[in-house]
This record gives C-alpha cells, structure tokens and sequence, in this order.
C-alpha cells in the first residue's frame, strides 16, 4: 500500500493535533462503516438476490441444473453454486 503524506491532504490544524500523538510514524486510517454495500444504489444485489431464489425454487421443484443453465445463461458450475451456497 503506498502511503500519502499527512501534510499534502489534512489541514494544518488537524495535522498538528494528529502529530500530538503520533509523530513520525506510519497510521492506519480505517475505511469509515458508512459506506454502502456492493449493488445497495444501482439494485444488483437485489437483482442478483432475487434470481438465486428463483434458481434454488424451481431446482428444489425438480428442474434439471441443465435446464436452468440454459433459461438463465448460466453455466451449469455456476448453477450448482447458487444452488449449494451457504447462507
């Protein structure tokens, strides 16, 4: 990870207060929680939720994993996966 310095990006009062305690010293600065999931704002991970369940529905009904590959354009490993995931 290349690391960027401190005086380029904060402002000069933050930098001092953050150099009262730690100075000279490399800081690991976390990712904030606030950020949203992957496919939360464009609606993939609810499009791409929804199709699995389908998937698992009409496999556990007894369609064949060859004919579900060919209604969804899936290959047929990635079927089994869906399928056989863990939630």
């Amino acid at each position: 990870m290349k690391y960027k310095n401190a005086a380029d990006i904060l402002p000069p009062v933050l930098l001092r207060e953050i150099q009262y305690y730690i100075e000279g010293e490399l800081l690991y600065i976390p990712k904030s929680d606030s950020k949203l999931e992957w496919g939360a704002v464009s609606g993939s991970k609810k499009f791409y939720s929804e199709r699995n369940s389908r998937i698992r529905g009409l496999f556990y009904d007894g369609v064949p994993i060859e004919e579900l590959a060919k209604n969804f354009g899936l290959s047929g490993s990635t079927i089994k996966k869906i399928i056989y995931q863990k939630k």
